[in-house]
């Protein structure tokens, strides 16, 4: 969802500053799909990277903690005892619970990670791959959407003007914003509509900056 969010404004603001700066449409494309394609690798790279340092940095953690249950046991077990009874566990109870846990050490030193640091256990190198690749297609397919009102109305129509193929984009874009943010609704509190009407107004304000940037760049240089 965020990387075929973040395709869609990357694409409709290099649109928008294309024709603020009144650029014809095949320069559009040459500089819209370049422009997709590389964030698209360095979206899905940047994913990649940041999940295997994060990944790293969660087994070095790990690595931490067995090294303290193996040298200090009785001091990460009491540890784990005084965390159970502040959340309302009995001192009783918690002494047997976490006794019993410990006996499963690869088990409780997950536990004792997620209780002190809030880590999870970390995938591995595959869904990293997947994740980073993931990002790569969502930002890509999604990217080229608005784009496609460049590719095909000018087969229809060749005589069709900048500026209706500009509103057609605005027309198209705006549609994909509002879906997207229906769609990231299910994974928030927020109803759909509003979800989807903020997200069309955070995309039309980044079009805007693009659009008056465009413009302003093509006065200067006609100065």
């Amino acid at each position: 969802i965020f990387g075929g969010l973040d395709g869609i404004i990357n694409s409709f603001s290099i649109i928008s500053g294309a024709a603020g700066g009144n650029l014809s449409w095949q320069v559009l494309l040459i500089l819209g799909f370049s422009n997709i394609l590389a964030d698209a690798l360095s979206m899905g790279a940047g994913e990649f990277l940041s999940s295997q340092a994060h990944n790293d940095y969660i087994l070095a953690e790990k690595r931490r903690e067995e090294w303290e249950l193996h040298n200090h046991r009785d001091s990460e077990i009491n540890e784990m005892i005084e965390n159970f009874t502040k959340r309302g566990m009995s001192r009783e109870d918690a002494v047997d619970v976490v006794h019993k846990m410990a006996r499963y050490e690869d088990f409780f030193v997950n536990l004792m990670m997620n209780e002190e640091m809030g880590l999870q256990e970390p995938g591995n190198r595959e869904e990293v791959m997947k994740e980073g690749l993931l990002m790569f297609v969502s930002f890509a397919l999604f990217g080229i959407l608005p784009l496609m009102v460049y590719m095909i109305y000018p087969t229809i129509n060749p005589t069709i003007s900048n500026s209706t193929m500009f509103t057609i984009a605005c027309m198209v874009s705006i549609f994909l914003f509002f879906v997207m943010g229906a769609v990231k609704s299910k994974y928030s509190t927020r109803c759909w509509w509003a979800s989807g009407v903020e997200t069309v107004c955070l995309g039309c304000a980044c079009a805007a900056v693009a659009y008056e940037v465009g413009s302003l760049v093509n006065w200067l240089l006609q100065i």
